[in-house]
């Protein structure tokens, strides 16, 4: 979904390994994004658990693919993201939740 961010940004002002904004400065947080044309994704209230898997999954994509990705342009940055998700994450990475199967081993079982 073009637009949309689950805690993160792509937006120059918004580093990958920013820190999520304190309460005080979330009104600021998502100002910012709008500048970007983001939209931030956040945990509903009072559920924690909420966004869990995203932030795996975004913890994962930084550590495994754009460490170096802070002067990166942004079609660079989709590019490398597509081509995780697409070659190494969906087809090569074992996922605990899914019996250490490959989300690509998993649906083909499962259909």
């Amino acid at each position: 979904m073009a637009g949309v961010v689950f805690a993160h940004g792509i937006c120059p002002s918004h580093g990958w390994d920013e820190a999520l904004p304190r309460k005080k400065d979330r009104r600021e947080y998502r100002q910012q994004l709008e500048r970007c044309g983001l939209v931030a994704s956040m945990s509903r209230k009072g559920n924690c658990y909420d966004n869990a898997a995203m932030e795996a999954f975004w913890s994962t994509l930084k550590r495994e693919a754009l460490e170096e990705s802070a002067n990166w342009s942004k079609d660079h940055v989709r590019r490398v993201i597509f081509e995780y998700i697409e070659s190494i994450y969906n087809r090569n990475r074992l996922h605990s939740s899914l019996g250490y199967q490959s989300p690509v081993d998993f649906e083909q079982q499962n259909n």
